[in-house]
């Protein structure tokens, strides 16, 4: 009986001491950090992996993610610059640098990081009237993520961007935006349409000029080439009556010279005998010293040889 009340003792020591061993194995997660204090204070951060502590003495004050999160804010009153109360919601994106001062700078940085951001987006939109708030994001998420950067680094947080959701103004502010987009796209339309009949006459215009400019270029080609065949035409004519007008030099030419040929070949006759005599009385006649005296007989025959002479000349 001793003996199994003293196995029991052992085996009951031999799991208290296994579970104190374990206990004192810490297996940390990629993506997390484990802040370890031992006798209350911080003694180390325990990176990703296996780590041996000190049971009742080492102790995980807190689990610390160092992977990126997102606070979302819930949408927050604001007042512009001129007196208009809408409402803006907020995304923040953001990681953990430093888990030590993430745990012991601030009790919750969550917390710190939503304060600050409603807190700045307040002032900054303070300054700005609707119509920058409403154009300007970016120019806001500019700003808030530069003033809360700078806050939470004392906190060992990178805040990586700063979003605003959604800016909603009262009712009949955005019914007075919706009567001016609605006038807006109306001018708009106006606009465009008197730009396509601006355009529209434009084009028409420039038509017809091309119109008229290539009419008379066709009228210009159409008179030059009219021209350029009466030239040719009255070319053509002429060159043909020079053509004629040899033809029929070069026919009596010919003509004479068979004439001639036939006279020669008849010999000498009374008809040429005639001729000659003339020829001598004309050559004799033009030398002023002659004197001719010629008999009665002589000037019959004359006229007789001038008759003959003016009717071989109308036959050649």
């Amino acid at each position: 009986m001793e003996g199994l009340i003293g196995l029991i003792i052992v085996i009951v020591i031999a799991v208290i001491v296994l579970s104190i061993i374990l206990s004192s194995v810490k297996v940390v997660n990629t993506g997390n950090l484990y802040v370890l204090e031992r006798f209350g204070q911080f003694y180390r951060v325990l990176e990703p992996g296996w780590h041996f502590t000190i049971p009742f003495v080492d102790f995980v004050r807190r689990k610390v993610s160092t992977k990126q999160q997102i606070l979302d804010i819930q949408p927050q009153a604001v007042i512009t610059k001129d007196n208009v109360k809408i409402s803006i919601d907020n995304v923040i994106f953001y990681k953990v640098l430093n888990a030590k001062d993430a745990v012991y700078n601030i009790e919750d940085f969550k917390s710190g990081i939503i304060y600050s951001t409603i807190t700045n987006m307040r002032n900054i939109v303070g300054n700005m009237s609707l119509d920058e708030v409403l154009s300007g994001r970016d120019i806001i998420n500019q700003e808030l993520l530069k003033v809360v950067d700078d806050i939470t680094d004392a906190y060992g947080i990178k805040i990586l961007s700063v979003e605003i959701k959604n800016i909603i103004p009262p009712a009949e502010i955005q019914q007075a935006m919706e009567k001016q987009m609605r006038a807006e796209r109306d001018k708009r339309a106006v606009i465009l349409e008197a730009e396509g009949a601006r355009q529209s006459a434009i084009a028409r215009a420039e038509g017809d000029k091309q119109s008229k400019i290539l009419q008379a270029e066709a009228e210009k080609e159409a008179n030059i080439r009219r021209a350029e065949g009466l030239k040719e035409s009255q070319l053509l004519e002429a060159e043909g009556k020079a053509k004629a007008i040899e033809a029929v030099a070069a026919a009596e030419a010919e003509a004479i010279r068979k004439i001639n040929a036939s006279i020669i070949e008849s010999g000498t006759n009374e008809t040429v005998i005639a001729l000659k005599q003339v020829e001598a009385l004309k050559e004799m006649s033009k030398n002023p010293a002659n004197k001719l005296i010629l008999p009665n007989e002589t000037l019959s025959s004359l006229g007789s040889i001038a008759a003959i002479a003016e009717m071989l000349k109308n036959k050649n």
